[in-house]
């Protein structure tokens, strides 16, 4: 059994003697707090967090994260405080507990909830120290090496959240050891059959492949030998999750799956890694199109390493990863390698770069964070993030911005900073304009054209896959439809102000005070917001102001005539003027508004069927008018009677576009051998643009009745 003696033992390799006496001071506290208390497994409860430090030992993490890992439990799981920890140990170990713990106080409905609650809590502590993630996957690791004693359910519910979140973070932060034990634990919990049978099947395959395995690994040794290369070339086993992923996507059998050899060359600078490059590419013919230089442009997680694949003997595949003994420690550790080397005493600039790539990252979460509009939406945003492939593109000053597979224009410009991708009109790929939905590949460089002024449209949500992008898009959308609401909001309430004979500016500032009080509002913006959103009735705060203006209540105050004048609108007011999808107003129609609470105005036609009920609630009903300079498009459904004939599509849709609108949906129904029946959906421009279109549709031969469909 391991004990913290074991563990002293281990951290003298590397920590002073002080350090490891606050460790293990550490440990006796722990033990003293969790007296009494068991795992499942029936092991006393202190073997966790002894083994979480092991864990961490292994990346030469320092003292007071070792420390963290010890106490890491106390403050969920006995009656310590954080205030108690911070006395006996400092502050920084209590804020790397407390970021760690769970949150016990609050009780959640949901256990998804739960899961992005405690997540969102552990990101703002990420944000202020770094290790209380590294602390948090090894606590997820050992837990998932000792899921044995767990109900099946709860270890794939478990393994599940490991798979989704920990597994990734660990991948985004370059820690490989971990985040493949963690993969492969949480396949086993999941489908722990196909686990088990892969396994046989890896094992029996390694023992047949041996000798080629040999014979392979000699001939590149050999090869460097040669040339006078330092390098030591070892076999790269895959791992358990990798195997049954590329049997299930790439629908391959497992024997061809294995049929590749996987090696990697360790060497000493970066110059003997090209230099072995092409001693490998002479020895075997490289496969076209399979080089990937991590090494010129690393990856997100700051990987560096070049890889190649090979036509072995007899047309066998062979993977070759060339890289130094840092980018080695890098690959395997990831900002772990950061604390690797501050225990060796010396710097390093890979490591000190993967440490500055994850601050940048967390504070990229805490951006999202502040976008979401809760913890679910912000951790469903952070897995969107942590899909591990990425491409590379360049600014037009050489930049690279890594992006993940399938990321769009809108994508990019929202990593390059938030205000251009919420000015963004348009973009040039390789100096050539493309569409803002255009999926990315590395090596394009890009040119994002902004305008002030602009804003983000509610479709780009349809094509974006960052989180970033996701969150700030909706961040502006809503932000926008309030300094709409607002702005409607001031229209309707001066509106029902005029049989008052007053306005807002000419009511005194005394008169808001008072009223925003009764009102349970806290500013006019607010109570504009409302108003305009539906949630109010305009013609109710206008007598409570007026009321307040005169001192008491006017009910019985005589009002001029005049409530009646219409609002104007000209179809471009945004996202509280909606249009009525049943009846399709366009300009030219006579049109009422609805006030829809939590919509906004909606606008239909006066003859709209949907109306009648509508109208037992007449205070939500305003009176509308078209603006004289309306530019926009209006969508409106035709159903044409017509005399079946091939090439009838081609027909009506070369006819609306020449007469310069755009047919949105098509569909016909025939209703008999002779006639059909054709329910169009057009673009136009108004209610004379409509009426030209149908003069040209009655124009063609066989047409029977036109009707504008109201609902």
């Amino acid at each position: 059994m391991f004990t913290i003696d074991d563990l002293a033992d281990r951290l003298g390799g590397y920590l002073p003697p002080d350090e490891i006496q606050q460790v293990k001071r550490a440990f006796y506290y722990a033990e003293q707090a969790h007296d009494g208390q068991r795992r499942r497994s029936g092991e006393p409860y202190v073997t966790h967090p002894l083994a979480v430090a092991n864990i961490l030992a292994n990346m030469h993490m320092d003292h007071q994260s070792l420390m963290a890992a010890m106490l890491h439990d106390v403050i969920e799981d006995t009656g310590v405080s954080k205030n108690a920890l911070a006395a006996q140990f400092g502050k920084p170990v209590a804020e790397l507990v407390d970021g760690v713990s769970k949150l016990t106080q609050i009780t959640f409905e949901d256990k998804a909830v739960a899961q992005a609650e405690n997540f969102q809590k552990m990101v703002l502590a990420m944000s202020r120290d770094i290790r209380v993630i590294i602390v948090k996957l090894a606590d997820r690791l050992h837990n998932m090496r000792t899921l044995g004693a767990l109900r099946p359910d709860k270890k794939r519910r478990i393994a599940r959240e490991t798979l989704e979140i920990y597994a990734r973070i660990a991948g985004r932060l370059g820690i490989n050891t971990i985040r493949i034990e963690l993969e492969d634990l949480s396949f086993q919990a999941i489908h722990p059959m196909r686990a088990e049978r892969i396994k046989r099947a890896v094992a029996s395959a390694r023992g047949n492949r041996r000798s080629a395995m040999r014979e392979i690994q000699s001939s590149l040794q050999q090869s460097l030998d040669d040339e006078a290369l330092k390098g030591t070339v070892v076999g790269r086993q895959k791992h358990l999750l990798s195997i049954y992923k590329k049997m299930r996507d790439q629908r391959k059998p497992f024997a061809e799956i294995m049929d590749v050899f996987g090696f990697r060359i360790i060497t000493e600078d970066v110059a003997s890694c090209y230099r072995i490059l092409g001693v490998v590419h002479n020895l075997y013919k490289p496969v076209p199109g399979r080089f990937k230089d991590y090494i010129a442009i690393p990856k997100a997680n700051g990987y560096q390493s070049l890889h190649t694949t090979l036509f072995g003997q007899r047309g066998m595949p062979i993977e070759v990863q060339i890289r130094t003994r840092e980018m080695e420690a890098m690959a395997n550790n990831g900002i772990a390698a950061h604390w690797l080397y501050k225990a060796g005493q010396t710097d390093h600039p890979i490591a000190e770069g993967s440490h500055a790539r994850a601050r940048a990252w967390v504070k990229g979460l805490l951006e999202m964070q502040r976008h979401a509009g809760d913890s679910l939406e912000f951790i469903e945003h952070v897995k969107n993030d942590l899909f591990p492939d990425d491409i590379y593109v360049f600014t037009p000053k050489g930049d690279i911005m890594e992006l993940p597979q399938g990321a769009t224009v809108i994508d990019f410009a929202y990593s390059v900073h938030t205000d251009i991708g919420n000015n963004c009109i348009a973009c040039r790929i390789d100096r050539h304009l493309a569409p803002l939905s255009t999926r990315l590949e590395s090596g394009q460089t890009l040119e994002i054209i902004t305008a002030p002024g602009a804003r983000p449209n509610l479709a780009w949500l349809n094509f974006v896959t960052t989180a970033k992008a996701r969150s700030a898009i909706r961040h502006a959308l809503k932000h926008q439809q309030q300094a709409e609401a607002i702005m409607l909001g001031r229209r309707l309430l001066n509106k029902a102000l005029t049989p008052f004979e007053t306005s807002l500016e000419e009511l005194d500032e005394s008169v808001f005070g008072q009223a925003f009080r009764e009102l349970d509002v806290t500013s006019l913006d607010a109570l504009l917001e409302s108003l305009g959103l539906g949630n109010r009735m305009a013609h109710v705060v206008a007598r409570r102001l007026v009321d307040v203006a005169h001192g008491g209540d006017q009910r019985d105050q005589v009002i001029t005539e005049g409530n009646d004048k219409a609002v104007v609108i000209s179809g471009s007011e945004g996202m509280v003027i909606n249009f009525a999808r049943c009846c399709h107003p366009l300009p030219g129609d006579p049109v009422v508004g609805h006030l829809s609470v939590g919509k906004g105005l909606v606008v239909h036609r006066s003859e709209c069927r949907n109306l009648t009920d509508l109208k037992n609630d007449p205070e939500k009903l305003f009176a509308l008018e078209w603006s004289e300079s309306i530019d926009d498009d209006f969508p409106v459904a035709l159903r044409i009677e017509i005399e079946s004939r091939r090439g009838l599509v081609a027909e009506l849709a070369g006819l609306v576009t020449d007469a310069d609108a755009n047919i949105e949906r098509i569909g016909i129904e025939e209703r008999d051998a002779r006639l059909s029946t054709v329910n169009l959906t057009l673009s136009v421009k108004g209610r004379v643009h409509l009426a030209r279109i149908i003069k040209r549709i009655r124009n063609l031969p066989n047409v029977g009745k036109i009707t504008r469909m109201a609902n």
